[in-house]
């Protein structure tokens, strides 16, 4: 069966790992989404939060912003000029299980020698949930869980193009 699995090989240009990393792999973009994952939305804040340079965070949350991860909402403090916070779309909420993923990987492979520095919980800020430690387990259609890493393939999808024989 292996040997029908890798009979044809997919054109690798058309890739959704690839479009999305185009829209959110720079390393700047995805720790914007972490922050505004816990909500953060000004631009000042992220600047702060994250010890980047204004024109460089201008330049990402435009790039965010026109990838459809953020959109921008007005806002006007009292005897200032309107300004824009960035509020996550459902496409920026559904990165929440990457940057996840990225965290565990980063812990299992970089983390300090004391521990990671977060631990991400089950809980909302209402007090709901049981507090404790959230990991991400692969699981496929028929329910099996817990699937390691090398019992997973890739295989053609419906948009699949092929390269030439």
């Amino acid at each position: 069966m292996a040997e029908q699995r890798h009979q044809r090989r997919i054109d690798p240009a058309n890739c959704s790992v690839g479009r999305a990393l185009s829209a959110v792999g720079e390393r700047w973009s995805l720790l914007i989404v972490r922050e505004a994952l816990d909500g953060v939305s000004r631009f000042g804040e992220f600047r702060t939060r994250l010890g980047i340079a204004s024109n460089l965070l201008s330049t990402r949350l435009d790039g965010l912003v026109a990838a459809g991860v953020l959109h921008r909402v007005a806002y006007q403090e009292p005897g200032d000029r309107q300004r824009f916070e960035y509020r996550l779309t459902e496409k920026g909420v559904d990165l929440r299980p990457t940057v996840i993923a990225l965290l565990e990987w980063g812990d299992k492979y970089l983390a300090d020698e004391e521990g990671p520095s977060v631990v991400v919980r089950h809980g909302t800020a209402d007090g709901h949930g049981c507090d404790e430690p959230v990991t991400l387990v692969l699981t496929c259609a028929a329910g099996h869980t817990g699937l390691p890493p090398d019992s997973v393939y890739r295989s053609p999808g419906p948009g699949a193009r092929f390269l030439p024989s």
